[in-house]
C-alpha cells in the first residue's frame, strides 16, 4: 500500500463503513511503523525588496528580465533574457532561446560576471529582477548566494523599478522585433545577436554624453567619462 494515512482513513471509511478519523489511522499507522515518509519541503528565501539607490559606479546593480519574440515561419515563440548593467546600460550578457529555464538565465548570469572580471569574487553587485518563476525559484537564489551577489526582486506590479532593462526591451521591441517577420529561430538568433551588439557598441545616449554604453563604460574606466548619479 502506498496511500497515507489520510487516503487509508477515507479507504478505511468508504469500504468497511468504520467511524474512524485520520488522527486514530496516523497513530495506528505510527505503531504498526508503515507511515509514509513526509516529503521534505525545501525552505524557501526570503524575498528582498528591491530598495532606492543611488548608483555612482558600473557593476553596482544589474537589472533582468524576461522578453519574448516571434518566428512567424515556424509559428512559434523564442525568448530572451538580458542583464543590463544600470551605470553604464550595457547589455553585459544575455540569453535567446526557445525556452528560458532558470538554468539558462544562470549561465548567462555567469558569463556575464566572467565578462566583467568578478566571477566568484567579492563584489557589491545587486542583481535586480521582477518575481518571474525562474527569478523567485530556490536554484537562482542559491547561485546568487554561493555567487556572493545580492539578489533582490521589485514589488508586484510595479515595472517602473526597473525601468531600465524595460527602455531596453522596448529599443529591442521598437527597433529589432517589430520590424521583421522572423522566417526561422536561427533569423531571430542572428537578429537580435547584431541588434544587441549594435546596441552596446553602436547606438549613442544622450544620458551618456551622446556616446555608446560600451565607449562610457571603457571612459569611466579610465575615468575620462562624465560622472554619473543614477537614482532608483
Amino acid at each position: 500500500m502506498y496511500y497515507g494515512y489520510y487516503k487509508i482513513t477515507v479507504l478505511l471509511r468508504r469500504k468497511f463503513n468504520l467511524i474512524i478519523n485520520k488522527k486514530k489511522v496516523y497513530r495506528l499507522c505510527k505503531e504498526l511503523e508503515i507511515l509514509r515518509p513526509q516529503r521534505k519541503i525545501k525552505a524557501k528565501h526570503p524575498r528582498k525588496i528591491a530598495k532606492n539607490r543611488e548608483i555612482t559606479w558600473p557593476n553596482s546593480l544589474w537589472e533582468t528580465d524576461v522578453k519574448y519574440g516571434y518566428i512567424h515561419g515556424e509559428d512559434r515563440f523564442f525568448y530572451i533574457t538580458s542583464f543590463l548593467d544600470v551605470y553604464d546600460r550595457n547589455v553585459v550578457e544575455y540569453h535567446i532561446g526557445l525556452s528560458c529555464k532558470t538554468e539558462n538565465i544562470i549561465i548567462a548570469l555567469k558569463r556575464a560576471l566572467m565578462k566583467r572580471g568578478l566571477y566568484n569574487k567579492e563584489t557589491n553587485l545587486v542583481i535586480r529582477s521582477d518575481n518571474g518563476p525562474q527569478f523567485i525559484s530556490n536554484k537562482f537564489q542559491d547561485t546568487c548566494k554561493e555567487l556572493k551577489l545580492e539578489h533582490e526582486r521589485i514589488p508586484f506590479k510595479t515595472p517602473n523599478k526597473n525601468a531600465h532593462i524595460e527602455a531596453f526591451h522596448r529599443l529591442l521591441e521598437d527597433e529589432c522585433l517589430s520590424r521583421s517577420e522572423f522566417n526561422s529561430y536561427a533569423e531571430a538568433y542572428e537578429a537580435v545577436s547584431e541588434y544587441i551588439k549594435f546596441y552596446n557598441k553602436t547606438r549613442i545616449h544622450s544620458s551618456l554624453g551622446y556616446i555608446s554604453p560600451t565607449e562610457f563604460y571603457y571612459k569611466t574606466l579610465e575615468g575620462t567619462a562624465k560622472s554619473l548619479v543614477v537614482k532608483l
